[in-house]
């Protein structure tokens, strides 16, 4: 264990706020496909019951007007992150008709790029802005890419942390400064260390042989159906899923909030041959630069501050701080209704404070390259036994290092268990660290013993677990008020569409315009 965490954990263990840690707040983005009964992409547009895709706070549509996301409030307890969660999904399946949600992040069978509808919001220039970006990752990427399902992990330390944190480092910075360092601090471990989450969660071990059309070198065939690798974890965040070759070469730093911002915009601002050719020509894409926005860059974790109405997500960083962290590096879990699960989240918290507290020296290219590489091997042959991953310029072996961060989270999770005697951090730890033991108790290693086990292909495996989930959430209650609440909620998200839509008064290219020269 290293000196500096030791010597954290101890001034936090001495504290006179016991939990001080605790109240962190947390909150879930989970994309789900629709699909029709027959397993295949739904092309009705996104329910009208359900509200305005474009001003709803919940419920949303994220590539494809065929892919839902979720989104919940951040709240400081993670069971109160999972019943909204709940509460959601069972409201859409309360207004869907002859449709399902698909169970896992690889789509279903997708006939080629041409069935993936993309998705609308409206007639409004910041409507017509989120349409136009999507067309625009179609051309650029490939739409059935874009139909992968993810969750996305939402979560900030609690405010009163930081105070006591910085009187114990002895800082003298204005607060809001040592915030943004050390949330800097937590995302350059996590970029170090983060392949562990593909290990433990990684839920895509195989595909739809129609995602891909020609079987990639190395891929192997599991059954007529499918394509698979033995020893994967998520193929979600291989190479053939989001990690993108027109990508490797931004290298983006995390050591500042300053370098971030200055990367992002350098991207954003800079022409690419490739995307020129593509052109601009009836709105193919927003730009032809190497990023159209800030949201295109696939990192899997990001610094994040609540953009305000029309303002840059950089802006809002450069402007306000880092407010919460992000991590992208979720599977949708196949066996959970939810595509997450409580010991999950809460194994995941801990992993982002012991990021927080553990040395993190700035990253130079050569390293940011073999945190990339551990993260790609993690993902495409975690669970082999001899797997090595690099550090520090020496190799070592995935599980070992991987004992070592569990053995190191202990402290954390103490600190979390704080006043709790049902211990729920300590045990969602030791889930995880079984798992490191046996990977034949990982998801991916599951997913395929139990398709092997009942010769079933990817297809038929998420067919029958998307209708599972269904009868799960179908047989749970709605309360009348709750149904009220969102019922009010869709009818104020379309008269929000409205005035929105109401209120413009520039041309779309002036919008564009406008956008992009903020500074």
């Amino acid at each position: 264990m290293d000196k500096r965490l030791q010597d954290r954990l101890r001034r936090l263990m001495n504290t006179s706020q016991k939990e001080i840690l605790k109240g962190g707040k947390k909150g879930i983005e989970k994309e789900s496909l629709r699909i029709t009964l027959e397993g295949k992409l739904a092309h009705t547009p996104h329910p009208r019951s359900l509200g305005s895709a474009l001003t709803h706070p919940y419920l949303t549509t994220d590539y494809s007007e065929s892919l839902l996301e979720f989104i919940t409030p951040p709240y400081s307890e993670i069971q109160e992150t999972l019943a909204f969660l709940s509460l959601t999904h069972q409201l859409v399946y309360h207004h869907l008709e002859r449709e399902l949600l698909w169970a896992t992040s690889m789509p279903c069978a997708v006939k080629d790029d041409s069935s993936v509808p993309i998705a609308c919001y409206g007639r409004s220039n910041v409507g017509k802005m989120k349409h136009v970006y999507r067309r625009g990752l179609g051309y650029r990427y490939g739409r059935m890419m874009q139909t992968i399902a993810g969750v996305h992990f939402n979560y900030s330390l609690p405010e009163g942390f930081w105070p006591i944190f910085k009187e114990q480092e002895k800082n003298t910075q204005p607060l809001q400064e040592f915030i943004n360092e050390h949330y800097f601090c937590l995302l350059r471990n996590f970029q170090r260390l983060g392949w562990l989450v593909f290990y433990l969660f990684g839920a895509s071990p195989a595909v739809c042989k129609s995602f891909l059309k020609v079987r990639p070198e190395g891929l192997s065939e599991f059954d007529p159906g499918t394509y698979f690798l033995p020893y994967a974890t998520s193929l979600r965040m291989s190479d053939i899923g989001y990690k993108n070759k027109h990508q490797t070469n931004l290298d983006i730093s995390y050591n500042s909030l300053s370098e971030y911002v200055a990367g992002l915009t350098h991207a954003i601002e800079t022409p690419y041959p490739p995307y020129e050719k593509i052109g601009i020509g009836g709105h193919h894409q927003l730009n032809t630069n190497r990023l159209q926005i800030e949201n295109e860059y696939y990192s899997f974790i990001r610094p994040k501050q609540v953009a305000r109405s029309g303002e840059k997500p950089t802006l809002a960083l450069k402007r306000r701080g880092v407010q919460y962290v992000e991590v992208r590096a979720l599977d949708v879990s196949a066996h959970d209704p939810l595509g997450v699960n409580e010991p999950q989240l809460r194994f995941l918290e801990a992993l982002l404070i012991l990021c927080l507290l553990k040395e993190s020296l700035p990253m130079n290219a050569e390293q940011r390259r073999t945190a990339d590489h551990n993260q790609r091997i993690a993902a495409c042959c975690g669970r082999d036994p001899h797997l090595e991953l690099q550090t520090h310029g020496q190799a070592r072996f995935l599980r070992d290092w991987a004992q070592e961060i569990c053995d190191e989270m202990t402290g954390v999770c103490k600190l979390l268990d704080q006043g709790d005697p049902q211990r729920p951090y300590a045990k969602a730890l030791a889930i995880q660290q079984e798992k490191v033991l046996q990977e034949e108790k990982t998801p991916s290693a599951q997913i395929l013993a139990e398709m092997k086990q009942r010769q079933e292909s990817f297809n038929e495996f998420a067919m029958r677990l998307s209708k599972n989930h269904a009868e799960y959430f179908k047989q749970l209650p709605l309360k009348e008020d709750q149904l009220q609440y969102f019922a009010g909620l869709a009818q104020q998200s379309w008269q929000q569409q409205r005035a929105v839509e109401a209120a413009d008064n520039i041309p779309f290219k002036e919008y564009l315009a406008r956008y992009f020269a903020q500074r």
